[in-house]
C-alpha cells in the first residue's frame, strides 16, 4: 500500500524524519520502510535527514508483513471499512487468534481468508482483543501505518447481563487486578495487582438480572468479569467468576460499540453491533430491552 502525505505551509523547513514522526508513524515503521523501499520528496528517492519545504509530497510503500495466518473461508460479518480500518462483529465461542487449544476457525483465519477472496493478503493486525466467549466488535488496522494510530485514539462500551439489582444507576469500580493464588490464568482483585477502573450504568433492571453499559479506562484482563463478581454482580453464565449457566451457556458480554479517530481525514467515527441472540433472548425473558 502507497502513502501520501503534503507538507503544510507550517511545516517548511521540517526534517523528512521528525516529520514522518509528526504524521503518526512508529520507530520500527520508519526503519522497516526506510530498508524495505525508501521515502520519496515529489517523486525523488531521499534521506530521512532531507530537509522539507512547503508543498512537498512525501510518498512510500508499506512493507510486506512476514505473518503466517491460514486463510479460512469463514463467514465474516464486516461492519464498517476504509482504507485502514476494519470494524468486525465476532460471534461467541470464537476465538481471535489461533492458539494451541484454537488452531483454526478463528476470527484472524476468517480475516485473512476474506483477504485472499479479494486478492490482497493482509495481515490480521487487531487492536485490542476479546475473550473467545465474549462476543461483539474487535477493530483491525489494515496496514503497519495505522495501527499505532488507531489503538490510540480508539474506545470500546460494552454491554452486559449481570445478577441482581442495583441502588445507584450509574457506577464505578477502581479495585486493581492481578492472577488468583496458584493460577496463570484466573484474576481476582488484590492489593498488588494492577490499576483497573471499569465505569458502569444501569439500563435496565428486574429482581433477576441488570443490563448494564460498560467503559473502562483500563484495559486488564477479564476486567469486566473480575469487577462485577467483586461487587457481588457476576456476570449470568460466566461460571469461571461466579455466575449462573442457568440462562446461558457463556458469559453474557458483548462489545457492542467502537469510537475511534479516522485515519485519513481525523474525524471521529462511531460503530455499533447489537445484542447477539443469545443475550437478547435473556434480556427479553427478564424484561431489560
Amino acid at each position: 500500500m502507497k502513502l501520501e502525505f503534503k507538507v503544510e505551509a507550517n511545516q517548511d523547513d521540517v526534517i523528512l524524519r521528525n516529520f514522518l514522526r509528526e504524521c503518526g508513524l512508529s520507530t520500527s515503521l520508519l526503519r522497516s520502510v526506510k530498508y524495505a523501499g525508501g521515502y520519496f520528496k515529489n517523486g525523488v528517492c531521499v534521506h530521512t535527514n532531507e530537509v522539507l519545504h512547503s508543498g512537498d509530497i512525501i510518498s512510500f510503500e508499506l512493507p510486506p508483513s512476514d505473518e503466517n495466518i491460514k486463510p479460512e473461508d469463514i463467514p465474516l460479518d464486516i461492519i464498517y471499512e476504509d482504507n485502514h480500518a476494519m470494524a468486525l462483529n465476532k460471534p461467541p465461542f470464537m476465538a481471535v487468534h489461533p492458539t494451541i487449544g484454537y488452531p483454526s476457525s478463528t476470527l484472524a483465519n476468517a480475516f485473512c481468508g476474506e483477504m485472499k477472496k479479494r486478492g490482497n493478503i493482509l495481515p490480521f493486525r487487531c487492536i485490542g482483543r476479546l475473550d473467545r466467549n465474549t462476543s461483539g466488535l474487535v477493530l483491525c488496522a489494515m496496514n503497519a501505518y495505522a495501527a499505532p494510530l488507531l489503538e490510540k485514539s480508539v474506545s470500546k462500551e460494552y454491554i452486559a447481563i449481570v445478577k441482581g439489582r442495583f441502588a445507584e444507576n450509574f457506577g464505578t469500580v477502581d479495585a486493581p487486578i492481578g492472577f488468583e493464588e496458584g493460577s496463570f490464568v484466573k484474576h481476582c482483585v488484590r492489593q498488588d495487582g494492577k490499576k483497573s477502573v471499569t465505569h458502569y450504568e444501569v439500563l435496565a433492571q428486574s429482581p433477576q438480572y441488570s443490563l448494564l453499559r460498560l467503559w473502562l479506562e483500563t484495559g486488564r484482563t477479564h476486567q469486566i468479569r473480575v469487577h462485577m463478581a467483586h461487587i457481588g454482580h457476576p456476570l449470568a453464565g460466566d461460571d469461571f467468576y461466579g455466575g449462573d449457566t442457568s440462562e446461558i451457556s457463556r458469559h453474557a458480554l458483548h462489545c457492542a460499540k467502537l469510537t475511534f479517530e479516522n485515519v485519513e481525514n481525523k474525524s471521529i467515527t462511531e460503530v455499533s453491533a447489537p445484542l447477539p441472540q443469545d443475550m437478547k433472548a435473556v434480556a427479553a425473558k427478564y424484561d431489560l430491552l
